[in-house]
């Protein structure tokens, strides 16, 4: 990639990808991802995500950068410690961040994320 690489934050076409079922702790969550850019050398990825309403376990290896377009959330830890975001709000999830993701809302977000 050497480019400027544009995002495209209009909503996805199909949202109809299941949350592996072990995961999921409250409703039937599924997702969709449209990718903006994927460099398997460097570990960096972008695009748009969308998740219908749901609750799953989240175990994460990665960094993951997050932009709220739509919709709303929640993240709580192991720990029990919970974080609510909405549209026109942004976080960093850590490496090793373990608990559970809750949309409450339609959610649609630009992700970066950094495996390296």
């Amino acid at each position: 990639m050497t480019g400027i690489v544009r995002i495209d934050t209009s909503p996805l076409d199909r949202v109809a990808d299941p949350i592996d079922p072990a995961k999921v702790l409250a409703g039937a969550p599924v997702t969709g991802t449209r990718p903006a850019t994927e460099d398997d050398a460097r570990g960096f990825y972008t695009g748009v995500w969308e998740s219908a309403p749901g609750t799953w376990s989240v175990d994460y290896a990665e960094d993951e950068l997050c932009v709220i377009l739509v919709g709303r959330l929640r993240l709580t830890s192991e720990a029990g410690h919970a974080e609510e975001f909405s549209a026109g709000q942004s976080f960093v999830i850590p490496r090793g961040f373990r608990g559970t993701w809750e949309t409450i809302e339609p959610v649609r977000k630009i992700y970066a994320i950094l495996t390296a």
